[in-house]
């Protein structure tokens, strides 16, 4: 039987605009050590290991998790596995804000990446299953990307102005009383979903999942900061290994944690590998642009968080304009032409110097963001679109996965980029009678470089500031460039696989509604999920 999709009211908006709450707080909390780091070190005095732990074992544990979570969410119900990433999230943010050692904090961090991968694909599943009309589907994704990116936008300007005017543990209090409120609006404004029939729970699927994924961005994280090693190339390998294991698992599972017919839609694998590109370049640049505010501009951290925010202004309006035109163009050309726009963006700041005024870095990086910003809610919309709706929360985790996967390639590869050619041009353009020592601290980073030159005699250390400063945008440089050739071979790529696989036609075609499973399935709602209350 064919039925129009059921067109969504005002609940159903005030229930998009709850789901922003966690949403924005999971996103920020990616960021929000950024300026942080010299409190924390004075306070709990970390090593540098506990130091790359704290920020790093949030993002481990919510990628390992996510698509563990979205299954558990498909099976237990979206909302209770919301409400119950809500007490994780918050809980661990009250721990984190009065850690009292190192350790306490990673754990408290750990215990913060659970709570986001239980709230993060069961914010875009319900999404899924709430707005059934592929029109206000297509806005309400749109907001979720929006509010997405600038939570890790709004992530770092929140820690300057908190850490301006009260202790680095601040960052993580505001995380508690909207928590609280999420848990008192959620059972009153979001529906429950749940597949009807999900089968047995694979608990080994789980755990083949995490074994595969964890080491992998452990391994890339780790060739992106340190070089080339033994250890992440092994770490990486035994990741690649399990996840051969795993996808034989779902294979042969009568209840697979991951259902592989989905990767057989063109639509959801190309939506998957298109919006892990835009992850690459969004977060793998992030870090030039914040230190490019901080070290070559000189700001201070919240000036630099401030002036951050600028490039984000652009997100909501190119969201708009990419939803508005999904209605009337297919979504692998306007994907191709916003990879152009971010491939703009990134070719400006080729031309950026370090004495190049402030609105250059801002405007390449707008472009940037406005570009990614404009694919998130299509390829979005591909992915959670083209999976059934009962398993709205398998489809997000996947997806999700491939962007943090996305993000952490991003980080090695231009990472490594960067920093390659800065210790390059630093080793011959450093001022003579640097002591070799100076030398060496100052290869390591810009920042250190900063700190290098201000122990040093004036002419000495100034020269050396200089040298390190031009140094760095060089290498900002040449990954912009880097940048910008994927996303002009990406753009290309999108149109010649993606055409026609989603788009108005697409998105507007009737579906076939399943047969109701009970009294609760919802009237008038395509493929009813069995279980809205």
């Amino acid at each position: 039987m064919t039925t129009e999709p059921a067109l969504a009211g005002r609940k159903e908006w005030l229930a998009l605009a709850v789901l922003a709450l966690p949403l924005l707080l999971v996103s920020m909390d990616i960021s929000i050590l950024f300026f942080a780091v010299p409190a924390i070190s004075a306070d709990l005095s970390p090593s540098g290991t506990q130091l790359l732990w704290v920020f790093d074992i949030y993002a481990f544990v919510l990628a390992g998790l996510l698509i563990t979570m979205g299954s558990v969410g498909d099976r237990m119900g979206r909302r209770k596995l919301l409400m119950a990433g809500t007490v994780f999230f918050g809980g661990a943010s009250l721990i984190a804000a009065y850690a009292s050692s190192a350790g306490m904090l990673i754990g408290a961090r750990a215990l913060l990446g659970v709570g986001g991968a239980c709230l993060l694909p069961s914010t875009l599943s319900l999404i899924r299953s709430i707005f059934t009309d592929a029109t206000q589907r297509a806005k309400a994704l749109g907001v979720w990307s929006a509010v997405l990116i600038s939570g890790v936008s709004l992530g770092p300007v929140l820690s300057g102005v908190m850490l301006e005017f009260f202790w680095w543990g601040s960052v993580f209090l505001i995380n508690a009383p909207v928590m609280v409120l999420l848990l008192i609006l959620a059972p009153r404004l979001l529906p429950e979903f749940k597949d009807p029939h999900p089968g047995p729970f694979d608990a080994l699927s789980c755990l083949l999942s995490l074994g595969a994924i964890l080491p992998v961005i452990y391994g890339i994280k780790e060739l992106g900061t340190d070089g080339f090693e033994v250890v992440p190339v092994v770490a990486i390998v035994v990741g690649l290994v399990v996840a051969f294991l795993f996808v034989l698992r779902q294979r042969t599972a009568a209840a697979p944690l991951l259902d592989l017919s989905l990767l057989r839609t063109r639509a959801f694998r190309g939506g998957v590998l298109f919006a892990m590109v835009a992850s690459w370049v969004m977060i793998g640049f992030a870090i030039f642009t914040t230190q490019y505010l901080q070290s070559v501009q000189g700001m201070s951290a919240l000036e630099a968080s401030l002036w951050s925010l600028t490039p984000s202004v652009g997100i909501f309006i190119a969201t708009g304009l990419s939803t508005g035109l999904a209605q009337r163009v297919d979504h692998a050309f306007i994907v191709g032409g916003a990879f152009v726009l971010t491939a703009g963006g990134l070719l400006f700041l080729t031309q950026v110097r370090a004495d190049s005024p402030l609105w250059m870095v801002l405007v390449g990086a707008g472009g940037l963001s406005a570009g990614v910003a404009a694919t998130m809610p299509l390829l979005t919309g591909m992915v959670v679109g083209s999976a059934p709706p009962e398993k709205a929360g398998l489809a997000s985790a996947t997806l999700q996965t491939g962007q943090e996967l996305g993000g952490a390639v991003g980080l090695a590869t231009l990472g490594t980029l960067g920093s390659a050619v800065y210790r390059t041009n630093l080793d011959g353009s450093a001022p003579d009678g640097l002591p070799d020592a100076a030398l060496d601290a100052a290869r390591e980073t810009l920042a250190a470089a900063v700190l290098v030159a201000g122990e040093l005699p004036g002419d000495v250390g100034g020269a050396l500031l200089t040298a390190a400063r031009e140094s760095f945008t060089d290498g900002l440089n040449a990954a912009a460039l880097a940048g910008a050739g994927v996303l002009l071979l990406a753009s290309v790529l999108v149109v010649l696989l993606m055409r026609g696989a989603a788009g108005p036609a697409v998105a507007e075609a009737p579906e076939v509604a399943d047969e109701p499973d009970g009294p609760s399935a919802a009237p008038g709602v395509a493929n009813p999920v069995g279980t809205k209350s």
